[in-house]
């Protein structure tokens, strides 16, 4: 049976070293996964990952462990991908590289060209303002409920139940 995150929150506390591995296996790969969906980089995804497990583990003393735990790294994750998106802005527009962000989008014809259906789903995805791409990730990909989502992105539930509700409307549109 697996110890609830709380459980493993309170033994690693107590000195238990093992008890903070568990729990970071069990968030590696969902956090991995987020950040992926976030950066889209895969060696970047990792570092920013590193960064998250290492806040986690200095500032596990400190978490209110009343509130729930997956919500807690989640929002680390956020910040840590908007702290690197900012940074990587600014790098990007003091070194005059940022023509390179608007040559990336993907044409609509390459779209309409790809049969795969989850190449068309990606396409759809990456048309999504970053806010929508990631209700919409952490919905579907990470399995958060609503409130769980509120929490993480420091919304109220109705805001991201209509930024959902949105999301999933353009993605159809995009879809078409």
């Amino acid at each position: 049976m697996q110890r609830p995150d709380e459980q493993l929150i309170k033994d690693y506390l107590s000195g238990d070293e093992k008890s903070l591995e568990i729990l970071i296996k069990r968030y590696l790969k969902p956090i991995y996964g987020f950040v992926y969906k976030y950066i889209g980089n895969v060696q970047e995804s990792e570092d920013i990952t590193q960064d998250v497990f290492v806040k986690v583990w200095r500032h596990l003393k400190r978490f209110d462990r009343k509130k729930s735990f997956k919500t807690w790294i989640f929002s680390i994750a956020k910040n840590t991908c908007i702290d690197w998106i900012r940074k990587k802005k600014t790098m990007l527009l003091d070194d005059k590289f940022a023509e390179t962000l608007v040559n990336q989008a993907p044409l609509a014809s390459e779209n309409l060209e790809k049969t795969d259906i989850v190449q068309v789903l990606v396409s759809a995805m990456d048309n999504l303002l970053p806010k929508y791409q990631t209700v919409l990730s952490l919905r579907y990909n990470d399995n958060l409920n609503f409130r769980e989502i509120a929490i993480v992105l420091k919304e109220s539930i109705n805001t991201i139940k209509s930024q959902h509700r949105r999301a999933l409307n353009m993605l159809k549109k995009n879809l078409i």
